[in-house]
């Protein structure tokens, strides 16, 4: 059978209606009689990746979903097609292939109980369903750049639960509306799953938010948009790094940087973005220990900086600050072990520098972080509590501040805030 009739036969419109992007990567290479480990070495992957990759779904890599298209002479609109961009039907459709241990029901449930993340549960488990198979829209009448921005409220606002809860029906209407392929649609649906590995980050739910920002970078790419593909590579930066792939993380921020530079920054939303990027990249290169490329990028990123406003406009998408930068200093300079320098540098943060609770309370648990580095369990527990009392989710939900409250639980019990501090986190004093 020749490529165009391959591409149009029955069998590729089933595996469109299913939205099974990797059964349509199965048939384009057996129809080009090659085996997995030639389509891997065409990918530089394993035979076994490629082997997942057709079985994935649509939970699939999707940067490595279209290089292996490419390879496959899978028509772009088809790939687009089988991703749910088109109108065609949805049919909901489990998988093939077995299913992976960590994406085990009673698993995830028992993991995420024992992380201190029992109330969101349900939650999460209806985002992690949108992820895998598309709701039906909500039919709601409001616009969706508004609820785009009451989404974004909820997150400053540290309201993780009722954002987790409105992802779905959000992310279903902005694909439904996406489906006319105009530029502007395709940008509204990379910002909603921009915003859902945002929060999906936060609370430590990260092969999820793997998966929202790989589509935030799929959909901002066909927008056009250099300010919705920058977003979109922050955030799948962001879970990468917390997923121990460094490498991977810094060179999809530094192609962000790269192309936001392109723009011209001949407007402060571009230059907005050039900001955010440089702090980004600071704070990935400290995660892989690049200690002059982190701290290059961060003087640099002060500079970008200096003449945007103290308070950035409202609908910015990205709304750095001086101050911002200068707390971006501060995790800099803990990531790359340094508490003393990390302290310095937020010296003269205050939380009136900061718009958001969410803000607010991320300046107390970075300096809290950095106190904690430094050994020193009174200024820990004193910043913890203050982000306690701007921001509760800030505690609560980011498991690796619940460590440190636990740690102070066990090794300094009686450092006055502990009690407060581990009933805040979820636990029993």
């Amino acid at each position: 059978m020749n490529a165009g009739r391959l591409w149009m036969s029955e069998l590729a419109r089933g595996f469109v209606e299913k939205r099974d992007p990797g059964a349509l990567i199965r048939l384009g290479r057996t129809g080009l009689g090659w085996r997995l480990e030639d389509l891997g070495g065409r990918l530089r992957c394993s035979a076994a990746t490629v082997s997942r990759l057709e079985r994935a779904g649509q939970k699939a890599d999707l940067e490595l979903l279209k290089a292996a298209a490419e390879a496959v002479g899978m028509p772009t609109p088809l790939l687009v097609a089988s991703l749910g961009l088109t109108g065609a039907p949805a049919v909901r459709v489990v998988p093939d292939g077995p299913r992976r241990a960590e994406e085990d029901p009673m698993r995830r449930r028992t993991l995420l109980a024992a992380a201190g993340l029992a109330a969101p549960v349900s939650l999460l488990a209806g985002v992690s369903n949108a992820l895998a198979s598309m709701p039906d829209p909500t039919g709601s009448p409001v616009p969706l750049d508004s609820r785009l921005a009451a989404a974004r409220k909820l997150f400053d606002a540290g309201q993780n639960a009722k954002l987790l809860k409105n992802l779905p029906g959000l992310i279903a209407d902005a694909d439904h509306a996406a489906r006319a392929h105009e530029e502007v649609a395709l940008a509204r649906l990379s910002t909603a799953y921009s915003l859902a590995s945002t929060v999906l980050t936060k609370v430590g739910h990260y092969d999820d938010s793997r998966l929202a920002a790989d589509r935030a970078m799929l959909y901002a790419e066909w927008s056009g948009s250099p300010l919705a593909a920058a977003a979109a590579a922050r955030e799948l930066s962001i879970v990468l790094r917390h997923q121990e792939q460094p490498a991977a993380a810094e060179r999809h921020i530094l192609d962000a940087v790269a192309k936001v530079e392109n723009t011209g920054l001949r407007t402060d939303a571009q230059a907005s973005a050039y900001a955010q990027m440089l702090c980004t990249t600071s704070y990935t290169a400290a995660r892989a220990n690049d200690r002059d490329q982190a701290l290059t990028m961060i003087q640099e990123a002060a500079r970008a900086a200096r003449d945007l406003p103290a308070e950035p406009p409202k609908g910015r998408l990205f709304r750095i600050t001086p101050a911002a930068v200068d707390l971006y200093a501060v995790g800099v300079h803990w990531a790359l072990g340094d508490a003393g320098a990390a302290i310095e540098a937020g010296q003269g943060l205050r939380e009136g520098q900061f718009a958001t609770p969410e803000r607010k309370g991320r300046m107390h648990t970075d300096l809290g972080r950095a106190w904690w580095q430094w050994g020193k369990a009174e200024q820990t527990a004193s910043e913890l509590l203050a982000a306690v009392r701007v921001s509760p989710s800030e505690v609560r939900d980011r498991p690796a501040i619940r460590g440190i409250v636990e740690e102070l639980r066990s090794r300094h019990p009686k450092v006055s805030g502990v009690r407060e501090l581990v009933v805040a986190a979820g636990g029993a004093a």
